[in-house]
């Protein structure tokens, strides 16, 4: 079965969608969070015995992180390194280890076209901690980033999310970009998991190769949507 994963430590129940998740990438202070919310986070996790990682971002409290911001390469790997770290230590204090690196939000989908900004933040991971798996848009630039890098990679899907025809992700700012019906999600999480077509948001269909399939703990009906994607995936 494929795992399914969410990004949590944003100010939701995450609580109620552990039993169903393999997998959580947790705010690490660039879009939200603090050391409370993280150690929250972490400690749920763990008692789950759900995989943690860190989930960094374009310093953006303001917008949440979703839209992008001019950088460097540089201070783009930056960023990253210090949000990775910043939760690590937290993890460290708790006796937990990270298990990967997930961008989040603007950072995830530029990254996910840039190369330029992808080779850095693989890179920034490669150099923080080689073991981190990485995790990205399935046969996104991030992903080709991360191998090239030497890291293990993960090609991410998405149940709650709505493709265009190309792979990329519809954006959040267009109408019917979210899947928050429940039986909706879950049946495309199950396209996913089975590698048959996806319907793209006006028209069309598109293949993902999936590792990870992830729901979005700020989703309406999120704990729902958890739900019944877990069925579904475990009906097969």
């Amino acid at each position: 079965m494929i795992e399914l994963n969410a990004d949590i430590g944003e100010g939701c129940d995450d609580a109620g969608l552990m039993p169903y998740l393999d997998r959580v990438s947790i705010a690490c202070g660039g879009h939200t969070g603090d050391a409370a919310s993280m150690r929250l986070a972490l400690q749920q996790a763990s008692a789950a015995g759900v995989a943690a990682g860190a989930h960094p971002s374009y310093p953006d409290r303001a917008r949440f992180g979703r839209h992008a911001m001019a950088a460097s390469p540089e201070k783009i790997a930056a960023w990253v390194t210090q949000q990775a770290e910043t939760l690590a230590e937290e993890a460290a204090r708790l006796g937990l280890r990270l298990s990967h690196v997930k961008p989040h939000g603007a950072l995830y989908n530029v990254a996910a076209r840039d190369p330029v900004v992808a080779q850095a933040i693989a890179e920034a991971v490669a150099m923080f901690d080689p073991d981190l798996l990485l995790v990205g848009l399935s046969g996104s630039q991030l992903i080709r980033a991360g191998q090239a890098a030497g890291l293990t990679v993960l090609n991410e899907g998405f149940a709650d999310r709505r493709y265009q025809v190309d792979g990329q992700l519809v954006s959040r700012e267009t109408e019917g970009a979210l899947l928050d019906n429940p039986d909706q999600a879950a049946q495309q999480a199950l396209l996913l998991q089975r590698g048959e077509p996806v319907s793209c948001l006006g028209g069309g269909v598109v293949r993902i190769a999936v590792d990870t399939i992830c729901l979005h703990s700020d989703t309406p009906h999120a704990f729902n949507i958890a739900q019944a994607v877990h069925a579904a995936l475990n009906r097969g």
